[in-house]
């Protein structure tokens, strides 16, 4: 049995060296269009090295940006996005005439989209996707990818209120009211079109009562009827907070 198992083990070695391509025969363009076809097989692992090869051997030649995208798609395919980003960030720094530099500038801000951690941990990966997408957008306002940059745009936004809105909960649940209204402010300045703002407005009206700032909250709740007025299950609360804390009071709501 080890016998034939060993036979087998052989038999597919030999078989690999038969059929592996000397590149050294081949022309810039073939060797590209063979390794692009390990590419399109779904062979990244060994593309990415023959893809470096042909990027020192031929710098200058006319397949040099599609070895470079194809380099940097093929990290990407394996899920190594910071290799992945540099080499994207290369093509599009070294090779701006490309045609490949919409694309690239997509990928590269999809590589840190694809970094950016759950919203409890350090958000720099976030920041950078919100900021290569953003770039997208002012170079590239036309291309059909615009509608899901957007849209990846708002999810990381809203990931970005997340964490500052969870931060306001921590310190309000740990009686830090006057924390807990600056973290609740900023989710409102900062990101004022996320489904974290009412909320964060809610919030800052209850840490503003805890602090007696009754004539502050006051100015928030007009503010979030104002604001707000569709947002039923924050206005139930503001209703009540209303009802509670101020029962004299007529304010005209939208």
């Amino acid at each position: 049995m080890r016998k034939i198992i060993a036979l087998f083990a052989l038999l597919v070695l030999i078989n690999a060296c038969s059929t592996k391509v000397d590149t050294s025969t081949l022309s810039p363009e073939e060797y590209y269009n063979y390794v692009k076809g390990l590419y399109d097989d779904g062979d990244y692992r060994s593309a990415i090295p023959e893809f470096q090869s042909i990027l020192l051997q031929y710098p200058g030649s006319t397949i040099n940006d599609d070895a470079q995208y194809y380099l940097a798609m093929s990290y990407f395919k394996e899920d190594q996005f910071i290799l992945a980003a540099y080499e994207f960030s290369k093509l599009i720094k070294d090779i701006p005439a490309s045609p490949y530099v919409p694309d690239a500038q997509f990928m590269l801000a999809d590589c840190y989209y694809e970094l950016s951690p759950d919203y409890r941990l350090d958000q720099s990966y976030t920041k950078k996707a919100i900021q290569e997408f953003q770039s997208f957008l002012d170079y590239f306002p036309t291309s059909p990818k615009v509608k899901e940059v957007e849209e990846k745009i708002d999810e990381l936004h809203n990931k970005l209120a997340h964490k500052e809105f969870s931060i306001a909960r921590l310190y309000y649940r740990m009686e830090y009211y006057k924390a807990a209204s600056i973290y609740y402010t900023i989710v409102l300045n900062e990101f004022y079109d996320t489904d974290y703002a009412p909320r964060a407005l809610v919030g800052r009206i209850e840490a503003e009562l805890e602090m007696n700032k009754k004539e502050d909250a006051l100015k928030d709740i007009k503010k979030f009827y104002n604001d707000y007025p569709d947002r039923e299950d924050e206005l139930k609360r503001v209703n009540e907070i209303l009802k509670n804390n101020f029962p004299n009071e007529k304010i005209k709501k939208k």
